[in-house]
């Protein structure tokens, strides 16, 4: 069924992150759609880059779809894109992703996800966009003991850089939600796994390892609680919000400044049941129909012990909710595994 809230003729969608894990399933997506759509990503070597160009490759087959290979802090060439299309919404997924590697390349989420989102604000600015959605991350609430996670709690304590970087994103689209008047939705995201997911989160190193006779990293010595959500769940609460444009409310922070409107908002998307990460394990074995090799490390820098996602504004505004359970989204994840490793075992 195509977005019925969405022209068909004169506006284009832009996702930034294209080739990435939620941007190519999201871009996917809407040009089965049979909508417009621009696609940016600058391919860099985070992970494998055949993985990002298979996903690319794939999008390319579509004629309603544009490619930019375009870093986001290269604020000139993002104008220029704005310029040359008729750009009226903006996903922007594009980031420097990863809690762990923030420890050893910081520089990397400051020139990605602040100064490119900087590229993404101005041009949505200049070129009266109608909607901005963009990828916060449930890594905010940081060691946050209330639980579930609701978007009301304070996230003011991060215990990664990446995290720092994603709620500065938040503030970022909150001034100039304030200031110009854009819509900005902020979408945190919980613990996204599926087909084509990303190399460096936890059920494709598992995958690889248990398949390849490695041990598997096993951290807080298995003591540890995620909001698994699966990949489609996610990709249906995108499309759903691309046309909720939030409304104009007074927020709290405004007391001071009068009857101010800001069009803001922001949004869980998780599953709304945490896993325990030795049943997910287990899960795992079941699928693969072999055991793991488990090594037993402490909690590492930057890492927190258990996720949870509230979700109830979520259900209210647009009327979801996840609901792919773990053992549904694993086996799909290891069939597209093999599938795509050639793997016949």
């Amino acid at each position: 069924m195509k977005n019925k809230g969405i022209s068909y003729i004169d506006r284009q969608i832009l996702v930034t992150g294209c080739a990435g894990f939620i941007g190519f399933h999201l871009a996917k997506r809407l040009l089965d759609e049979g909508l417009n759509i621009i696609g940016i990503d600058n391919i860099n070597n985070y992970y494998d880059v055949k993985l990002k160009n298979s996903r690319l490759s794939i999008l390319k087959r579509y004629p309603n779809f544009k490619f930019y290979k375009k870093s986001l802090e290269n604020s000139s060439g993002i104008n220029n894109i704005f310029k040359s299309n008729r750009i009226k919404y903006v996903i922007n997924l594009a980031a420097q992703a990863g809690v762990r590697y923030s420890l050893i390349n910081p520089k990397a989420y400051i020139d990605s996800n602040i100064v490119g989102f900087l590229s993404i604000l101005e041009a949505c600015k200049n070129y009266e966009i109608e909607h901005l959605v963009y990828a916060s991350s449930s890594s905010v609430y940081g060691g946050n003991k209330q639980i579930p996670f609701s978007t009301s709690h304070k996230v003011d304590n991060p215990v990664s850089l990446y995290a720092a970087t994603k709620k500065a994103n938040e503030l970022m689209a909150y001034t100039y939600s304030y200031l110009y008047n854009i819509p900005t939705t902020g979408l945190r995201f919980f613990t996204v796994y599926g087909p084509w997911g990303r190399p460096d989160m936890a059920l494709f190193l598992f995958t690889d390892n248990i398949i390849k006779d490695k041990p598997i990293k096993v951290f807080n010595y298995g003591n540890m609680l995620r909001d698994f959500t699966y990949i489609d769940d996610i990709i249906e609460g995108i499309v759903r919000l691309i046309t909720t444009i939030p409304k104009a409310v007074k927020q709290d922070e405004d007391k001071e400044y009068g009857d101010s409107l800001t069009p803001y908002k922001i949004y869980n998307i998780g599953n709304n049941n945490p896993v325990n990460l030795e049943d997910f394990i287990s899960i795992l074995e079941n699928k693969l129909n072999k055991k793991a090799i488990k090594e037993y490390l402490p909690m590492q820098p930057g890492d927190v012990s258990k996720t949870y996602a509230d979700v109830s504004e979520l259900e209210n505004d647009i009327n979801y909710k996840p609901c792919t359970n773990v053992e549904e989204g694993i086996e799909r994840f290891v069939a597209w595994y093999k599938e795509y490793y050639h793997i016949t075992s």
